[in-house]
């Protein structure tokens, strides 16, 4: 009985021997020359960085001048609670807007829209548009919360209601770039 075993295990080894030689002509072996084009390992091509709200914010103020940044959201000091949750902002800035007079946002909290603004990236469009809509829902009808909110890509831009409607424009224009 032990015969037709040791027959088998043979016979593996022979066809694991035949495998391994090759003719020459296998191109995954063959070093390239000036018949044999090499090829590019897809996984090796840089991967895009993702957008950041510190990046977006970076080229939106290079539009608006009187855009300056004033705090960075982190899981710590974000008051929404929204920062990394499913279908959330995956990162937020917020900004001041110099042309903001100083006794219309008397008392605003640290961080407030009303002061300038802020920047929510998100993973997807899909993710800045709802969350563009659901500001624009909950704030409609009542003056002191309305603001301006425009969507560009992944980016969401909120602008202080204390901006005229030509100076929020400004920002309008400048969201383009970030999509």
């Amino acid at each position: 009985m032990r015969k037709p075993a040791l027959s088998a295990a043979a016979l593996v080894i022979a066809l694991g021997g035949l495998t391994a030689c090759g003719s020459g002509s296998d191109q995954k072996n063959a070093e390239p020359n000036s018949t044999t084009a090499a090829t590019v390992d897809p996984s090796t091509k840089p991967v895009a960085k993702p957008l950041t709200a510190g990046d977006a914010f970076t080229k939106l103020s290079a539009t608006v001048s009187s855009a300056k940044l004033s705090g960075v959201v982190t899981e710590d000091n974000d008051p929404n609670h929204l920062l990394g949750r499913p279908n959330q902002y995956t990162s937020k800035i917020t900004f001041t807007d110099s042309r903001i007079k100083a006794d219309d946002v008397a008392g605003a909290e640290p961080g407030s829209v009303g002061l300038g603004g802020a920047i929510e990236v998100f993973k997807t469009a899909a993710d800045a548009q709802a969350r563009a809509d659901y500001i624009q829902k909950v704030t409609q009808g009542i003056p002191m919360l309305i603001e301006y909110d425009y969507v560009s890509g992944t980016a969401l831009v909120r602008v202080s209601h204390y901006l005229t409607p030509t100076q929020a424009a400004d920002y309008k224009a400048g969201a383009t770039s970030l999509g």
